[in-house]
């Protein structure tokens, strides 16, 4: 099954000049859907990791199917002011501005090595960001796992040069 073909395509969205690259079309059938999770368990077997954790929002629906099949603890990293306990927080740059992304204190511990996915990376500014939460917990980032790469952005590569293992299962041009 070529996942490819279940992405849909939306140009200008969600600014003119943007091709944005849809999952919901993708996790919409069962069988692409399926298959995506079973993409992402085959390949995280080559890592050693204790914890999945995701990225707020679209992440959530693989790392959570993921950490039911492999029977891993699910950590959500949020956007600012969406968990209730005490938090980390790293800020960083967007591609139109600053976010923050919390993790609680407790969801990670020095012998925590924590797989990240993630639906799609494109510059990777979330992605750093993420891992740096985990770093800060005083947990290591096992490796990362993304359905789409816009591989002519360059996040995965910078991730990569950053001393991180990635994996990607879709790759597009980023336009």
């Amino acid at each position: 099954m070529n996942l490819k073909d279940y992405i849909r395509s939306i140009q200008d969205y969600p600014k003119k000049g943007i091709l944005y690259r849809d999952i919901t079309t993708l996790i919409k059938d069962k069988n692409a859907f399926a298959e995506t999770i079973n993409q992402i368990v085959e390949r995280s077997k080559k890592y050693n990791f204790t914890k999945i954790a995701a990225i707020e929002s679209r992440g959530f629906v693989f790392a959570s199917a993921v950490s039911y099949v492999l029977k891993k603890p699910f950590i959500m990293l949020r956007k600012k002011n969406k968990l209730p306990a005490k938090v980390h927080s790293v800020d960083f740059e967007l591609e139109y501005g600053t976010a923050t992304i919390e993790v609680h204190k407790d969801s990670i511990d020095e012998n925590d090595s924590v797989l990240i996915i993630d639906d799609l990376i494109a510059t990777g500014g979330t992605a750093k960001a993420a891992a740096k939460l985990i770093e800060i917990s005083k947990g290591k980032v096992a490796a990362f796992i993304f359905v789409i790469n816009l591989f002519d952005l360059g996040g995965s590569d910078n991730l990569i040069n950053k001393n991180y293992k990635v994996e990607n299962l879709i790759n597009f041009p980023g336009h």
